[in-house]
């Protein structure tokens, strides 16, 4: 990687991240819309970008590099199974508990090696819509026939959307069909399950760094939240250890890249965020350096952040200056919201599946948000919509998804979520 021409975005994204995450919002004097779209940016700049996203764009840059075009094009290419393919991108959310924003390097990177359309937006769909956790605490706290609504709808949009957008684009996915049959089949550089376990591991990472506290101060799920850096830790270290055991990293840089992480996490265990930023760059150090595959592994992940990552804080700032945050107002005040979404006719369905969409959710946020909506009047169906199509869409996803897909195909997408989640909101409005 040339970091003589790369330096200066390099600059220019830390410099915005930076300026995100001390940004001193509370004392500027600025109008309150003004000062709740630099809240957002800023608790998203603390809460997402390191412990969400970075591990996301590792992970996104692994799969262009370490995994297989033939692979990714055997269970997910256009000439893939349905059954297996749409079966494999409909169930991911139950592994990855990811926003909609988190899951967007990840749907890059399956797309650019030769996931079809179909499963692609499948996949796009369902990896934060179907989260576990979120359908539980859904069902927990909005009631047991709202989360069960929630689950089946996310699995049945998910399969339906994927389909729609095959057939919407079916000229141009058999011209990728016709394009990867002809593609020779690459030589495969490790045993698939070493491959497995690698990846096992930066999910285990992402998943167990960003485990959210539970309501309970007992039980399974606190105890989990309790011991999640020794869990993620764990993850850490087996995912070092492979990567000079398989990998073409040397164990001298690894060990290295580790100590100022080991160090921090021993002198401040209580600000693991200090260990799990040192790790990133020591990480970010040594691959970047290396002339083999996992160079090229650093340059890719480079080039996601490059892409995502600016397109995301001004698309949360945006968010943020017209929706505000959870309990603060935005341009739009939120008596009108509750207003638009009283009862179950059309238009209270689709206002909610709109601003559902538009609206950026952290993964679990919208339990609560929909908690408060209900106790200002907002009826069952449009809270159904809002709660389908608002974890898997955002101002700030949609700016994503167009830069990795085209303008067309985005609105396309984002038009089938909002009309499925007003039909379905309507229709479970109708039944409860």
């Amino acid at each position: 990687m040339n970091w003589k021409q790369e330096w200066k975005p390099l600059a220019l994204i830390t410099a915005l991240f930076l300026g995100c995450f001390y940004l001193p919002a509370d004392s500027l004097r600025l109008p309150p819309v003004f000062l709740e779209a630099l809240h957002l940016v800023k608790w998203y700049a603390r809460e997402h970008v390191l412990l969400c996203l970075i591990p996301a764009f590792f992970i996104a840059g692994a799969i262009s590099v370490f995994i297989s075009q033939a692979s990714v094009m055997k269970y997910l290419g256009a000439k893939a199974n349905k059954v297996l393919a749409y079966g494999v991108a409909s169930i991911s959310g139950t592994i990855l508990a990811v926003c909609s924003c988190t899951v967007l390097p990840l749907f890059a990177g399956i797309y650019r090696m030769g996931a079809g359309l179909g499963p692609a937006t499948a996949f796009l769909y369902a990896g934060p819509a179907i989260n576990v956790l979120a359908i539980i605490l859904t069902m927990r706290v909005l009631g047991f026939e709202l989360g069960i609504a929630r689950m089946v709808g996310a699995v049945i949009f998910s399969i339906i959307i994927g389909l729609l957008m095959q057939l919407i684009f079916r000229k141009e996915e058999i011209d990728k069909a016709n394009a990867q049959a002809a593609m020779p089949t690459p030589e495969v550089a490790r045993p698939l399950w070493q491959n497995a376990l690698w990846f096992a591991s930066m999910v285990g990472i992402l998943i167990f760094a960003n485990w959210g506290k539970p309501d309970e101060t007992v039980g399974f799920w606190h105890a989990v939240y309790t011991a999640k850096w020794f869990i993620t830790g764990g993850f850490a270290v087996g995912f070092a250890v492979m990567l000079f055991s398989w990998f073409d990293l040397k164990w001298s840089h690894v060990i290295l890249a580790s100590l100022p992480a080991i160090v921090l996490a021993l002198a401040f265990p209580a600000n693991p965020l200090l260990s799990f930023t040192a790790a990133v760059i020591g990480l970010s150090v040594i691959t970047s350096i290396h002339k083999g595959e996992s160079g090229e592994w650093f340059s890719s992940t480079w080039g996601f952040t490059k892409q995502i990552l600016p397109l995301l804080l001004i698309g949360v700032l945006a968010a943020g200056l017209f929706l505000g945050r959870p309990g603060h107002e935005g341009l739009l005040p939120s008596k009108w919201i509750s207003a638009a979404v009283g009862g179950n006719s059309l238009l209270a369905n689709f206002f909610a599946s709109v601003i559902g969409a538009f609206m950026y959710f952290a993964t679990l946020t919208e339990v609560p948000i929909l908690q408060g909506l209900l106790g200002s009047g907002m009826g069952k169906g449009p809270a159904l919509a809002l709660l389908l199509a608002g974890p898997a869409l955002s101002l700030p996803n949609m700016l994503v998804i167009r830069s990795v897909m085209g303008t067309k195909k985005t609105a396309v997408f984002v038009a089938l979520v909002v009309v499925m989640a007003t039909m379905t909101g309507m229709i479970y409005g109708f039944l409860f």
